[in-house]
């Protein structure tokens, strides 16, 4: 930096004569004056620690054009927006910590339509107040083949609302071996727990019987539940109750029989080539009273969870006064309403649902845009990283289909060190490289694995747009 007598504390211009410059009026005009004043205030404070560090090894310029830079950058970081899309490479389609399904055009353009004012909550038809249900019910129902549903933010919120509608102050009983806990420490006892009703186990982790819980249903019962296995699987001397057989009993003894599917694709995964994945229909079928679903994880829309069923015992939900708390906004009653359209259109849904698309991608094709990404890659980093290509295992993600794993292809991104054992001097190379593609303006997350940077394929369809960003990147 410019070594000058100027660079001293009582050289820095002051705050008036800044804000008069011709660079801060620029700044005025894109950020408005109360930030750019803070945002110069902030770099003047910066400054003067600078100058008064005394081991600092370079004096600070404190000229006009250098400060009001520094004030251009800070506004730029300020007005940035934290939530922003990135290339999702992990090899984990619906990655919790990324967002989850990704929306189809219909629903984007639907959030978009529906957020200014709305029919949220107003008949046109009869003029009068509505209920935000009635956007979303009619095509739940016929999707699923239940009498009524409803709509919350989430499947845990289905869940919990459920239990307190139905189980409050009394018993509801699960096999032991469904006592999940998912991410973010959320576990089925403990939503017992906030929903005031008390959790009855029955039966052990790998087996449990009919007769575990008919010898459990006592005057206390509320109900009985069954949850589907989230994020693991209990495989080898194992024992299930079917669904059909826990309804027989529930109903026997006038009981509600409620699922928790957790993921709750709408269609057979089958027919695209995929693992099966149980539905709401299914359960419906198979005599479930009541089922809850997420709406962002295989259904492939936005973040809700979703309680289809027994049109009495939805009413006695949609009339707990902790409905209103968990209800839905517009636009992702809209976004909702979009995704279950696509439905309706079975033979085209893989080509319009992006979550099933991704899930549904030929191994031999993005093989191909590996090796087209590849020589790429190595040209842009050069000698210092070696890029391969190989093989390897995606997974569906957000607890859906656990051990189920889908070929696919993945870029091998690995630093060069001058030794072959792993070193300090490789594990920070390696870091950098990380910390390089996560800064690109579209940041690019993927996997560590075995000293390297990998990055599966499965979700990349904007190829044209990671390749144009790829000059941006720097190894070092």
């Amino acid at each position: 930096m410019p070594q000058t007598a100027a660079n001293t504390a009582s050289a820095i211009p002051s705050v008036d004569r800044l804000l008069r410059a011709d660079a801060a009026v620029e700044l005025t005009e894109r950020f408005g004056r109360a930030a750019v004043l803070d945002a110069v205030r902030t770099v003047l404070a910066s400054l003067r620690r600078q100058l008064a560090d005394q081991d600092a090894p370079d004096a600070p310029d404190t000229s006009e054009a250098a400060i009001l830079a520094r004030t251009g950058k800070v506004l730029d970081a300020l007005m940035a927006p934290s939530l922003k899309p990135v290339f999702n490479l992990t090899g984990t389609v619906l990655h919790t910590n990324l967002g989850r399904a990704p929306l189809p055009e219909e629903a984007i353009a639907a959030m978009a339509a529906a957020a200014g004012a709305s029919n949220v909550e107003y008949d046109l038809a009869k003029g009068r107040r509505g209920d935000r249900d009635d956007h979303l019910e009619d095509w739940i129902k016929r999707l699923t083949g239940a009498e009524a549903a409803t709509v919350v933010n989430n499947n845990a919120a289905a869940v919990l609302l459920l239990l307190n509608s139905l189980a409050r102050r009394k018993e509801v009983i699960v096999s032991r071996g469904e006592l999940i806990e998912i991410g973010g420490a959320f576990r089925i006892p403990d939503i017992m727990s906030r929903a005031g009703c008390r959790l009855r186990e029955v039966g052990t982790t790998n087996r449990t019987h009919p007769k575990d819980f008919a010898e459990a249903i006592e005057a206390r019962t509320a109900l009985l539940m069954k949850v589907h296995a989230s994020n693991y699987a209990i495989e080898g001397f194992t024992a299930a109750v079917p669904e059909k057989t826990l309804a027989a009993l529930a109903h026997e003894h006038d009981l509600p029989f409620v699922v928790d599917l957790g993921a709750g694709m709408l269609v057979d995964m089958e027919r695209f080539g995929l693992p099966h994945e149980p539905t709401p229909a299914e359960s419906i079928a198979d005599g479930a009273d009541l089922v809850t679903f997420s709406g962002d994880k295989l259904l492939g829309g936005p973040q809700c969870g979703i309680i289809v069923g027994r049109k009495d015992l939805v009413d006695r939900i949609k009339k707990n006064p902790m409905k209103r708390a968990m209800r839905v906004d517009k636009v992702t009653i809209a976004a909702l309403e979009a995704v279950l359209r696509l439905y309706a259109d079975p033979d085209r849904l893989v080509e319009r649902l992006p979550t099933l698309r991704l899930l549904a991608r030929d191994p031999v094709d993005i093989e191909a845009m590996a090796r087209r990404l590849q020589p790429e890659l190595a040209r842009r980093l050069g000698e210092a990283v070696v890029v391969n290509v190989t093989p390897c295992q995606s997974q569906i993600g957000s607890g859906s289909l656990p051990v189920n794993r889908l070929a696919s292809s993945a870029l091998v991104l690995r630093p060069v060190t001058k030794v072959k054992t792993k070193s300090k001097t490789g594990g920070a190379a390696l870091r950098r490289l990380v910390e390089a593609f996560r800064s690109l303006p579209t940041p690019v997350i993927g996997r560590v694995h075995d000293d390297a940077l990998l990055f599966d394929l499965r979700c990349l369809e904007n190829e044209a747009g990671f390749i144009a960003q790829l000059d941006g990147i720097a190894a070092s």
